[in-house]
């Protein structure tokens, strides 16, 4: 670009980005007016509310939400099911919504999991952050509390939110890659707004590979506010921690899903709410005084931040359980429209500056992807635990039929013998939290904004060896797709800030030179690690809510199926009966045994564990087919525990198993299969892969 210049703006939280010098180049609204700042939207000082006078920001958000209709222009590939909440512990000190004030009261919901950058048609395991929102129920009307499986994101300031989608989506002049971040526009992005590096770590880490939708915990993001009778705040965040644990899939492992079964993490929570084995989560709070959050080293307005749970423990107070699979896909999992605006007297936003925006976004976008300000009569949008009426009317798709000649408040009809109609409540109605503010319209943000690696060096020092190895391969595998050599070096120059042993793997990994770290706005400081960032070794060690896979041919002891089956099935696990033929096989002794699934479609991706239960013949023709060697050595390959008869041992070496704590010979029963079975083998991962 002809006369640019790469700039850092001290003010501007040390973005770094690109002004435009000549009229020809500079950056304008749809209508020409020139455009000043495209980082920061207008607020009422460096820590307030957004104005609503920022033309600039509405115009940007609102061309990006009508982009594309009908399909979502995110989180478009969604699941979703119904449940309820429960209340366990009352936060009646903190907040006047009743949902969380009153013990033992159980809230409808509907829960809707999503990818978010591919398409509707994509697959269910990319590399890719979770959505995860909840729309609750409640008898004050729907609080909907929309995130992600990420308690953080890419940007602190909406106005960039179009920027970013734009970067991670399919590339503009040519339409691919279709539900990836490994191509150069998207690390362009990224090495251009050192804000996303804490968010990076996360996004590159097993996070995004999740085993199941079960299996991922659920974050607010943004700092809220819960007010209570006295009209006194608490800052508070948001958590929904999986009764499962948090388990993820390998790199590899996840591949070969995307291939042997698209719709993998759909199907999975489906056929477990199907089969009764409802998935839960708890629901756990973090609560802060404005004196406590403004004695941290970071701004709790800023969501690229999180609070540590060692600084400021999980209190739970609830719990999730999903229990019911949609009747309609359509007219639920897709009608469901979610906002962040949605929430109960008792609960209130904050200044964080990406909130704000979302207020705004979320509404907008719904009134093109549904077609109607109506929406919110869609069954699943509906409020159900309180009614709801107000002078709105008409508009297209106006399903109800209001009554009455007043659609105007105030009115003095109910005078004169008429109905008047709804009246505002000013005792029991929503009333926002009397946040001073004041301040110069600037767009700028806080220089407590201005911190971006602190928190991914944290995040990255508190993984344990084998988190830290598949984060640094996959930074390798997704600049290894980058094709400009000035991203790569930026990329590794922001990750020198993170910490320098990490970007030499990555250098290492791509065999280049590792260039110097890029300036940054503020320095970044160390801070004690946080074990509750991990996911290895928290998991619970069970086979509960995980699936088992038995490869049975014909001529196998029906004795040992039997009892391997029942003991994974007692542990808690769904057990599947895999066969060279969809038609089964015939056991020893002449009885026939019905296949779950069929050798070349059932791959070893799909199931947490497997056993190989396999005659002597059944064997050696199974050592002569590709899918069975795959099976086994993909089993193998992605840690997981491989029970066997001794017949199967040709089938072993042919895959190149080699003997481990996790490969258990069967003939003493299946007792000493189960404990492996139940978790992955990570010492076993440097003899089967090299990672960065």
């Amino acid at each position: 670009m002809p006369n640019t210049k790469i700039s850092t703006t001290p003010g501007n939280a040390g973005e770094t980005h690109q002004t435009a010098s000549t009229p020809e180049t500079r950056l304008t609204t749809n209508h020409g007016v020139p455009v000043s700042d495209n980082q920061n939207t207008l607020s009422a000082g460096p820590r307030g509310p957004h104005l609503l006078e920022d033309f600039v920001l509405r115009e940007k958000i609102q061309h990006f939400d009508h982009e594309r209709i009908p399909e979502r222009i995110v989180h478009a590939r969604g699941s979703a099911a119904h449940g309820v909440f429960e209340l366990t512990e009352s936060l009646a000190d903190y907040t006047t919504a009743k949902i969380l004030t009153e013990v033992g009261k159980q809230t409808e919901l509907f829960t809707r999991f999503s990818t978010v950058a591919g398409g509707a048609g994509s697959v269910d395991t990319p590399r890719d952050v979770r959505g995860f929102a909840v729309k609750m129920y409640t008898t004050e009307g729907n609080w909907d509390l929309v995130g992600n499986n990420i308690p953080v994101f890419f940007i602190q300031d909406a106005i960039k939110f179009p920027d970013l989608i734009h970067a991670v989506k399919m590339e503009a002049d040519r339409g691919y890659p279709q539900a990836a971040s490994a191509h150069d526009t998207f690390w362009d992005f990224i090495g251009l707004m050192p804000e996303s590096t804490h968010m990076i770590m996360w996004a590159m880490s097993d996070r995004t590979i999740p085993r199941s939708l079960r299996m991922i915990e659920g974050f607010g993001v943004h700092t809220f506010r819960l007010v209570n009778a006295a009209g006194e705040a608490t800052l508070v965040k948001f958590h929904w921690r999986p009764r499962l644990g948090t388990q993820s899939t390998c790199w590899d492992e996840a591949v070969k899903i995307a291939g042997a079964d698209p719709d993998f993490h759909r199907r999975d929570l489906f056929e477990a709410i199907d089969a009764g084995d409802f998935p839960e989560w708890d629901l756990a709070v973090q609560l802060l005084t404005q004196e406590q959050a403004d004695s941290l080293p970071f701004d709790v307005l800023d969501s690229t931040k999180l609070i540590p749970e060692e600084l400021h423990p999980l209190r739970v107070i609830g719990k999730m359980t999903l229990n019911r699979n949609p009747d309609n896909f359509f007219a639920e999992t897709e009608q469901v429209a979610f906002l962040p605006t949605n929430i109960p007297p008792g609960i209130d936003f904050s200044e964080d500056p990406l909130l704000q925006g979302r207020l705004f976004s979320y509404q907008d976008t719904q009134l093109s992807r549904l077609g109607t300000v109506n929406f919110h009569q869609l069954p699943i949008n509906q409020a159900r635990g309180c009614p709801f009426q107000n002078m709105q009317r008409d508009g297209q798709m106006q399903m109800q039929v209001p009554k009455g000649r007043a659609n105007y408040e105030p009115n003095s009809l109910s005078q004169a013998g008429e109905d008047g109609g709804p009246r505002e409540d000013p005792k029991g109605g929503f009333r926002s939290f009397e946040q001073p503010v004041e301040g110069t319209k600037v767009r700028i943000r806080a220089e407590t904004f201005a911190d971006h690696y602190s928190q991914a060096r944290l995040f990255f020092l508190s993984q344990t060896e084998p988190e830290q190895a598949h984060l640094a391969s996959a930074l390798v595998f997704e600049l290894s797709k980058v094709t400009m050599d000035h991203v790569r070096d930026r990329v590794l120059g922001n990750l020198q800030n993170v910490d320098a042993g990490l970007a030499q793997r990555v250098a290492d990994g791509l065999n280049i030179k590792l260039p110097a770290a890029n300036p940054a706005a503020s320095e970044p400081y160390d801070m004690d690690a946080s074990p509750a960032l991990r996911t290895v070794g928290k998991y619970p060690d069970t086979l509960k809510g995980r699936a088992v896979g038995i490869l049975v041919s014909d001529g196998a002891d029906g004795a040992i199926v039997d009892a391997v089956k029942a003991a994974a099935e007692d542990a808690g696990a769904t057990v599947k009966i895999v066969a060279p033929k969809i038609g089964g096989v015939t056991l020893k002794g002449g009885k026939k045994l019905k296949a779950d699934g069929q050798l070349a479609g059932t791959p070893s991706v799909v199931f947490d564990a497997v056993a190989l239960v396999l005659s002597e013949a059944g064997c050696a023709e199974l050592t002569k087919e590709g899918a069975a060697i795959d099976f086994v050595a993909h089993a193998f390959g992605h840690l997981k525990a491989i029970g066997y008869t001794a017949e199967a041992q040709a089938l072993l070496d042919k895959a190149n198993v080699e003997p481990d704590d996790g490969v258990v010979d069967l003939a003493n029963g299946a007792d000493g299969w189960l404990a492996p079975a139940a978790m992955r083998q990570w010492d076993r991962e440097p003899k089967v892969r090299m990672l960065a």
